[in-house]
């Protein structure tokens, strides 16, 4: 976005603020935007395994980029 809206840095990337998202139309209250925006490093952590586990199943077909971004993502959740 250039810097036209502000973000949250987070363990899996930098998130929109919720005042800055357009939910015109949408029957969503600001509790339950923030839940839906929230990052839980804990939760991300405990899902490590599976996300390893199916990308063993791609075996030789998963481009090493994606073990790449995987390692980081991990280094960035502690």
């Amino acid at each position: 976005c250039d810097g036209a809206v502000s973000g949250v840095d987070t363990a899996i990337g930098v998130l929109p603020e919720a005042s800055d998202l357009n939910t015109d139309g949408l029957d969503i209250n600001d509790a339950d935007l923030a839940e839906l925006l929230k990052v839980d490093n804990a939760e991300w952590k405990a899902e490590l395994g599976s996300i390893n586990e199916h990308l063993d199943s791609l075996g030789e077909r998963l481009p090493d980029e994606m073990r790449s971004q995987l390692a980081a993502l991990e280094g960035r959740l502690g």
